[in-house]
């Protein structure tokens, strides 16, 4: 099952379904290097970073799920509006994956992120 595959930390009481999104959106934000290279192929500074950041997103999309699987970029009830914004500080969207801007930046620390061809 590709969710075992990352290791995700134990503790939180994530489903496996939670985990494996997680774990197929950070293979989207990672364009498939992972998934090519092959997770024990990375090292061992890579594999903890992946681990965290697939606690993480799991966490944050299970938190998150009705808000995320909304149809709605924003709404508005009495005054009171609530959005995901593209561009906003907070949150990273790429390829259809929201994800908090610092789990973000900690995935890109695993060199994987990088959209030039060949660079691993």
């Amino acid at each position: 099952m590709l969710a075992a595959y990352y290791k995700c930390q134990e503790g939180d009481n994530l489903s496996p379904d939670a985990v494996l999104t997680a774990s197929r959106h950070i293979d989207s934000l990672t364009f498939n290097r992972i998934v090519d290279r092959g997770y024990d192929n990375l090292t061992e500074f890579q594999k903890e970073i992946i681990s965290q950041v697939c606690r993480k997103q799991a966490i944050f999309e299970t938190e998150n799920q009705d808000m995320l699987e909304s149809i709605l970029s924003s709404y508005s009830i009495n005054g009171v509006s609530m959005g995901i914004d593209q561009n906003g500080w907070n949150v990273f969207v790429q390829n259809g994956v929201v994800m908090q801007r610092s789990t973000y930046e900690l995935l890109k620390q695993t060199g994987l992120c990088c959209r030039s061809l060949g660079v691993m």
